[in-house]
């Protein structure tokens, strides 16, 4: 064995360790062992054994490691759970050998998910099991006692509709902080400042010790009576009677063990969040690369653009008051969600998080971590239906081979957090975890993107097809760059991306039919078939570790450019795929048919980034009719406006989908009673893709005490969620 020195002055041995496992491949296939963010090669011992060492291993130390088989140089098949380890505290030359079993995927996998195995849920009874639920951002609930925007204390008031109603499940938008610019944009709740602080917005000011004056009531009534939410007024108010709160209360309140628990529990991110906070208001700015000298009002001299923890650990002692402030309004947060998920449990009922693909470049999490993320690159997504431009989210991409190498703990601490509030969660852009598409820094729209991971094209095996990129025939480059019919990759010169939506393109109008031909079968190779197997593996090195990490149940957004490696891995981790009638998943297919959705998956009639039924049915008039007469089975013209009748068809053949979840936009639910929905349906969207700086302020027309009150509705939703089978 190999022998260090030890920075403790004393010389130790470099340990080493021996595991065993039992896998018969077949032909071709090949074991590995995956630990430290590298591949280990398994020896094959005979009659289905394989041996793997690890060396360099220090006594008393505990990873992490699975097991992956291989085939033609791709993983095709991982562990669900990763073996845990401890190396021997006392030292010896003698190999530590373990003997494994391998790990499958559990029979039945959403059912042994929290809400199952805390009994939140129960699974008794005759046939498939299934539920009911809405989905509304917590910034859309009104009540009574609400301050102009819905609140994590509103949200006991949800459950006691959902409990009235039949419901078993609350879909929300993400509930993170995005206080970044001050200003409505802001209010992007997929744009967080960090991935585990709670917006302030959120709070319930009483219950943060502010009293309800007379001056508090009479600014808490005209917020309220507002039809929107004013972002920008709320969260100034709310900040100016928080710090008052602070001011007379705080230091009473650190002083309690809840609030010393809560801190110890959560200073690995709740520190430096309250750091990077009061540095944002200092210097004016979220931007931390102009967190430098000269650059601010105060800490001239200083430098905080590149996170240092020494550094930052001395500004959080020289800055207690402030960051303390920041502290003070997480660990009211924190109790307020707690309360609200508890009294959920209490009532059969479980709140479905929603888990961003992205993180903003100007977050606490990319100051903190910047070597997990690519910064010169921006996440998006191609021209889709929502945005023929597609989409820039203006995230940076993730340095996933950085993110492996500490077997993604950043992650696991993401997934934790997140699950102390919720029991099921929305992966967002699932697509992300398997390629993401990537856009140059200087980029605006998503058309000049490219895959990343990606097998592009080298210039010779273009040149072999008839494309020679110094003078492609018919190839002409405007001054926008975007008249091309291949973009090269930005970290490999002589490799092509196929220009997606290249065939709208001026360069390709002007191609013969020959290459037109030839293009089109290169294009369709690349997009729908080159990437299988290899974006396959690429979601297989991260999504195990990320879903065995958390008890959640997993529901995956499929929507978009799906290749077909997407739903074989959702299939075999029993990930919940998302169903939506308008965006069938086949492309032969108009329009989806709930009757044949997959049992796991979680049916809806729109999601946030749609209009709702309504606002839809007046949207096209042409895909309205086709909808009215393949779908609804009816003759003649259809009606101009989505009538009551007609939204009452539509959701109950959604609640008797073969889905195991039904989850409904409240706004959906509301459609189906003329007297109850919103007057006009244009007002219901909560947010257009296609606009990049979208205002997210859609906010319920009627408080939820009067939803309660609503005996006649009530009923019918009830009775059409029990008809349904859907009693959860």
């Amino acid at each position: 064995m190999l022998r260090v020195f030890c920075a403790r002055g004393r010389n130790i041995f470099i340990m080493k360790l021996i595991t065993n496992v039992e896998y018969f491949t077949r032909w071709g296939e090949e074991l590995f062992l995956r630990a430290f963010g590298r591949l280990y090669g398994m020896e094959y011992a005979g009659d289905g054994k394989w041996r793997a060492e690890i060396g360099r291993l220090e006594p008393g130390m505990t990873f992490e490691y699975r097991y992956e088989l291989h085939y033609g140089g791709l993983c095709r098949r991982t562990e669900w759970e990763p073996h845990v380890v401890t190396m021997p505290e006392k030292n010896s030359r003698k190999p530590l050998e373990i003997r494994d079993s391998w790990n499958d995927v559990p029979d039945g996998l959403p059912f042994r998910s929290a809400p199952f195995a805390e009994g939140v849920f129960d699974r008794r009874g005759d046939g498939p099991w299934k539920a009911a639920g809405t989905a509304v951002p917590v910034f859309s609930l009104r009540s009574r006692n609400s301050f102009g925007i819905g609140e994590f204390h509103d949200l006991k008031l949800l459950v006691d509709w959902a409990a009235l109603t039949g419901q078993k499940i609350l879909q929300l938008l993400p509930v993170n902080d995005t206080t970044m610019t001050g200003t409505w944009e802001d209010s992007y709740p997929y744009n967080a400042n960090s991935s585990f602080a709670l917006h302030p917005q959120f709070i319930h000011l009483p219950d943060a010790g502010v009293p309800e004056d007379e001056a508090y009531m009479r600014l808490k009534d005209e917020l309220d009576s507002l039809p929107e939410v004013d972002y920008e007024r709320v969260s100034r108010e709310k900040e100016r009677l928080l710090r008052e709160a602070f001011r007379t209360g705080g230091a009473k309140l650190a002083r309690t063990g809840a609030y010393k628990t809560f801190m110890e529990e959560n200073a690995h991110w709740l520190l430096p969040y309250a750091a990077y906070s009061v540095l944002r208001d200092e210097f004016g700015t979220a931007d931390c690369s102009l967190w430098k000298r000269g650059s601010g009002k105060g800490n001239a001299g200083e430098d905080y653009s590149v996170y240092d923890r020494e550094k930052v650990g001395a500004y959080i002692a020289s800055h207690r008051k402030e960051t303390g402030y920041y502290c003070f309004v997480q660990y009211h947060l924190h109790v307020q969600l707690s309360e609200a998920r508890d009294y959920a449990h209490s009532r059969g009922i479980v709140f479905k998080g929603d888990l961003p693909i992205g993180v903003s470049r100007t977050s606490a999490d990319a100051w903190v971590n910047r070597k997990l993320f690519n910064m010169d690159s921006q996440a998006g997504a191609p021209p889709d239906a929502f945005s023929a431009d597609g989409q820039n989210w203006g995230f940076p991409t993730y340095n996933w081979d950085e993110m492996a190498k500490d077997g993604y703990a950043w992650w696991k601490a993401r997934m934790k957090s997140m699950s102390q509030y919720f029991d099921v969660f929305r992966i967002d852009h699932i697509l992300g975890f398997f390629r993401i598409w990537e856009i140059p820094v200087s980029g605006k729209s998503g058309l000049m993107g490219h895959f990343n991971p990606a097998l592009p094209y080298q210039t010779g095996e273009l040149e072999r097809m008839g494309f020679h990129v110094s003078g492609i025939p018919g190839r002409k480059v405007h001054d926008d760059g975007k008249d091309v019919l291949f973009v090269e990759d930005p970290h490999r010169k002589g490799w092509w991306h196929p220009r997606i939506a290249a065939q709208f393109t001026d360069a390709y109008s002007q191609l013969d039919d020959w290459h037109k031909q030839a293009f089109d079968r290169l294009y369709d190779d690349f997009f729908y078939h080159r990437h299988n197997a290899f974006w396959k593996e690429s979601a297989m090195r991260k999504l195990p570790s990320l879903l065995s990490a958390t008890g959640m149940l997993a529901c995956g957004e499929d929507l978009g450019m799906v290749p077909d490696c997407v739903q074989e891995v959702m299939n075999e981790y029993s990930i919940l795929s998302l169903e939506i009638q308008r965006m069938p998943k086949s492309p032969r297919d108009m329009f989806g048919d709930p009757a044949h959705y997959p049992y796991y998956s979680v049916c809806t009639t729109s999601t946030h980034d749609m209009n709702p039924i309504r606002a839809w049915w007046e949207e096209d008039r042409k895909v309205t009719c086709d909808f009215w007469h393949a779908v609804m089975h009816r003759s003649g013209d259809a009606p101009v406006v989505c009538e009551p009748w007609i939204c009452g068809e539509i959701v109950r053949k959604h609640l008797e989908s073969s889905s195991m979840l039904t989850i409904l936009p409240l706004q959906d639910w509301l459609s189906v009673d003329g007297d109850l929905r919103l007057a006009d349906p244009a007002k219901e969207r909560i947010n257009v893709p296609s606009i990049p700086r979208y205002y997210w302020r859609y906010r319920m027309h009627l408080t939820l005490e009067d939803l309660l009150s609503q005996d006649r509705f009530n009923d019918m939703v009830m009775e059409m969620i029990c008809s349904a089978g859907r009693k959860g």
